[in-house]
């Protein structure tokens, strides 16, 4: 058929010449019966012998597995196949979503035990997405970068970024089965890893925390007491400024910032705290904000605050980022 919608998805042209050649080197025939209008239908005739050994059932445990690809044919169809295998998953059509069912499956404490991340998407690329889930999430769940293309060129930048490995569409049974199939024993024991996982003990830290809303200053510091921290409330950020400016030196451990806040934002705070003349004006300054796209974690760390931490506030990410840094001030 020769037509504009044809000559914008042709390809190479080899497909055929390939086909026939290990069709022929199998001995055995190739035929086509085609109709204009109709469609064509290709005959494959081989002698084969039947196995000696039985073929491997393909059953994983019962995981379970998040797809994130942009093509919604392909995550249900790829959803069946390991359904199929005996794995549950659910799958999204961007990195956001992603992020947002991490984040769920997180506070639940029912942490995904593989992710498939396709490599090219159209709010943020795998290589960018993996990095994001990293950082918020940590290291233990395996992500397996999906993928059409030749992942050689990009395999150490991804690696780097906490891709573990590569799985080539199309997704078949066969493929993600042994695809997933090394990952049995490690899958299971990361998930269980972060199922028990023990916050950092926090008793004796102060921590400043600067929110304008009732209602999340009694969330957080709901949540935030139970690690053993003890939090001061400022309900701006002009506030949170006088309260660290009238604190004796090294008495806060970190700050915990708003940034949509009155009379003055969390970024404003952040630059007033930064240019006092007290030793201790390096203190982490986190930023809690609803505000997650790249280019507003961006503004943070422009503004002098070293991390960045999305609402609704993810009590392990929080955890895991007051004991780095206060960590690294030690």
């Amino acid at each position: 058929e020769d037509s504009a919608r044809v000559r914008r998805t042709e390809g190479s042209g080899l497909g055929m010449a390939i086909t026939k050649y290990i069709v022929d080197t199998m001995g055995g025939t190739i035929e086509v019966e085609s109709e204009l209008g109709k469609g064509s239908e290709f005959h494959v005739t081989l002698d084969l012998e039947r196995a000696e050994t039985p073929e491997e059932e393909m059953i994983l445990p019962e995981w379970n597995i998040l797809v994130v690809d942009d093509d919604r044919q392909l995550c249900e169809s790829t959803a069946a196949s390991l359904k199929s295998i005996g794995v549950k998953a659910d799958w999204t059509l961007n990195a956001e979503g992603a992020l947002e069912m991490l984040d769920r499956r997180a506070k639940a404490r029912d942490h995904y035990h593989i992710i498939l991340l396709d490599w090219k998407l159209p709010d943020m690329d795998g290589i960018s997405a993996a990095k994001e889930i990293r950082r918020r999430f940590g290291d233990e769940t395996p992500i397996m970068l999906i993928s059409a293309y030749d992942w050689s060129e990009i395999e150490s930048e991804a690696k780097q970024a906490g891709i573990t490995g590569f799985i080539s569409k199309p997704l078949f049974r066969s493929t993600l089965f042994y695809g997933l199939k090394p990952f049995i024993n490690d899958a299971s024991a990361a998930a269980e890893q972060l199922h028990e996982e023990k916050y950092a003990d926090f008793t004796g830290r102060h921590i400043l925390l600067a929110e304008d809303n009732d209602l999340n200053w009694e969330i957080a510091n709901e949540l935030l007491s139970d690690l053993g921290m003890e939090l001061d409330w400022a309900e701006n950020g002009r506030i949170c400024v006088d309260k660290f400016e009238a604190s004796p030196v090294g008495f806060y451990d970190a700050v915990l910032m708003d940034l949509r806040m009155p009379v003055m934002t969390g970024y404003e705070a952040t630059e007033a705290i930064r240019n006092m003349d007290r030793p201790d004006k390096d203190i982490p300054i986190i930023a809690m904000t609803a505000d997650a796209f790249s280019e507003d974690i961006k503004k943070c760390l422009d503004a002098g605050m070293n991390a960045h931490v999305a609402k609704p506030i993810d009590i392990r990410e929080v955890s895991r980022l007051l004991e780095k840094f206060i960590h690294e001030r030690r």
